[in-house]
């Protein structure tokens, strides 16, 4: 999850404020964490819990509702601050892409595959119950079991081809001239696995997510979670990543590493 969150700290001051190459600093005095940040902690939170109880269903709800009312003013959609102000949230039908820069914790934390897709519907389901946002949520957590159990890119675009429908077979150029801001799934993980697909280390995954010109700090969330799967993140990027949050984060951060 620290590739996940280091993604969205250098997203972040790119989200409405378009780069025009790949070549800009990863860190300025702007880079600050997100929601993406505060829900990815959430959800690795919820497996904490359920480990130290003894438990194999975390409650994915009641996290992410705790850590969002404790964080509040980070970026949150409309409708997620509506369900968090609700005295009794429910689902609202989301295919927004939230569901997605979360799940990071869950290609992390569990190995079979079917555990990874059924924990990552329930990672989505608490907002996130439409198919779409499922399958956003389902298709980033099995790319990064994939990439942290060795298999190639080739691999990676094939099964999630197969399984969710996406189309993989374009790249980054072909992409960014038509592309704009869009926080659906289906608009925007496709393009950000693709950003991982085409990228050699884990700092090109991240320029990648961010030329592309759309939802900045999510699409590099998404695509520095599989990085790191893929390469790990470098030291110099984990010493700025850790300068930038709260300590709740970095021993949340730190205890899923070592589970």
């Amino acid at each position: 999850m620290l590739g996940a969150i280091a993604g969205d700290i250098i997203g972040s001051e790119h989200e409405f404020n378009r780069v025009q190459s790949r070549d800009f600093e990863l860190f300025t005095a702007e880079s600050r964490f997100t929601d993406d940040t505060v829900l990815t902690c959430a959800v690795a939170q919820a497996i904490l819990d359920a480990r130290a109880a003894g438990s194999t269903t975390p409650d994915y709800g009641e996290r992410i509702l705790d850590f969002g009312r404790r964080y509040p003013g980070r970026g949150y959609g409309g409708m997620f601050r509506r369900w968090l102000a609700s005295d009794a949230p429910r689902p609202y039908n989301s295919f927004g892409n939230g569901s997605a820069m979360r799940v990071s914790p869950v290609g992390f934390a569990f190995d079979d595959e079917r555990e990874v897709l059924e924990q990552a519907r329930l990672s989505a389901i608490p907002t996130h119950d439409h198919p779409e946002g499922i399958k956003g949520a389902e298709a980033v957590a099995l790319a990064i079991r994939l990439a942290r159990n060795g298999a190639g890119k080739e691999v990676i675009r094939a099964r999630i081809e197969r399984e969710f429908g996406y189309d993989l077979q374009r790249t980054v150029e072909e992409i960014r001239p038509a592309y704009s801001f869009d926080e659906t799934c289906q608009g925007s993980v496709p393009e950000a696995i693709v950003a991982f697909l085409d990228a050699t280390d884990f700092e090109s995954a991240i320029r990648n997510a961010i030329w592309l010109d759309g939802d900045a700090d999510t699409q590099a969330c998404i695509a520095g979670g599989i990085a790191e799967a893929a390469y790990g993140v470098p030291e110099e990027i984990e010493k700025e990543v850790r300068k930038r949050l709260p300590e709740e984060f970095v021993r949340v951060m730190d205890d899923l590493r070592t589970e």
